[in-house]
């Protein structure tokens, strides 16, 4: 299919920085998965997360020596019935706080759909950004090690994206492709392992890499966490830099979930923290309570 309008090519730029520094500079570590399998419907190896899991994170954009709050988000694994064939969902709520709220406010959901043997078949996202509005559905379907993508994305008043994506190998959205990346057998894991993969977001395969740096201890308020450290490569514009341009810690226990994010921007750096969770399938045991301060 193709594209229904023509967009000057400057301006389409500047939409894309903003968009990607507003919106998934603060979640790209969703955009995670590791080609192992080779095969365009990669299957989830064990499954460390369970339906009614729900983890929350507070949101911080660093400019220079100041670090405000910029959102909160939480993320839920949940059992869905699409289009009358049971299978599961992997949503991701995103909303500005404080500041924000008054120079851009956003009210963001993700979600990527799975049928019952956990093959990716949708992905959608909701976006009320600055007061545009807008929605983009991925279809995705499969033949061999080939991916195939209907991508749609579409306002209130007229379709902006109406194309199909092709690829090879491992390809995710940014939703599921974190699961994909809980999912591994992290005993085989060696420090400088790296691997590449690939994420379809919008109008683009955009190519993804990520470096094992080994076990790091995070300290945070008045706890401590066992991770594993991961550096990613993105080749995108929006980043700083294509190498290292971002960085993900993932808890050290049998859950896997993101416990910090770090991505490098042109326009500072964006942070997000891990706050808490409820229904997680087995104990946080990578989190260390540290006693508060008596005096």
């Amino acid at each position: 299919m193709r594209e229904r309008e023509t967009i000057n090519p400057q301006v389409a730029g500047e939409c894309r920085v903003c968009h990607f520094r507003l919106n998934l500079l603060l979640i790209i570590c969703l955009v995670f998965c590791v080609q192992q399998n080779i095969s365009g419907q990669c299957r989830f190896i064990n499954e460390p997360f369970v339906t009614g899991e729900k983890v929350n994170y507070a949101l911080y954009f660093k400019w220079g020596i100041l670090m405000p709050k910029a959102g909160q988000a939480s993320i839920d694994y949940r059992k869905t019935n699409e289009d009358n064939a049971p299978g599961y969902s992997y949503r991701l709520l995103f909303r500005t706080t404080g500041m924000f709220e008054s120079i851009y406010k956003m009210r963001d959901t993700l979600a990527s759909f799975h049928d019952k043997d956990r093959v990716l078949i949708r992905s959608g996202k909701n976006s009320n950004e600055g007061g545009y509005y807008s929605i983009d559905k991925i279809t995705f379907s499969y033949k061999g090690d080939e991916v195939s993508a209907h991508s749609l994305r579409y306002s209130p008043t007229r379709v902006r994206i109406d194309t199909m994506l092709v690829s090879e190998g491992c390809t995710f959205d940014m939703m599921s492709s974190l699961l994909y990346l809980r999912s591994l057998d992290y005993k085989k894991l060696k420090n400088g392992d790296r691997f590449s993969f690939k994420v379809m977001i919008g109008r683009d395969v955009v190519n993804v890499g990520f470096h094992y740096r080994g076990q790091e201890i995070l300290e945070r308020d008045n706890a401590k966490f066992k991770t594993l450290h991961f550096s990613m490569d993105i080749y995108d514009d929006v980043f700083e830099q294509s190498e290292s341009a971002a960085e993900i810690w993932i808890g050290d226990d049998e859950n896997r979930i993101p416990v910090r994010l770090r991505a490098k921007l042109k326009l500072g750096a964006a942070e997000a923290y891990y706050t808490s969770s409820s229904g997680l399938k087995y104990p946080l045991t990578c989190r260390i309570e540290m006693p508060k301060d008596r005096r």
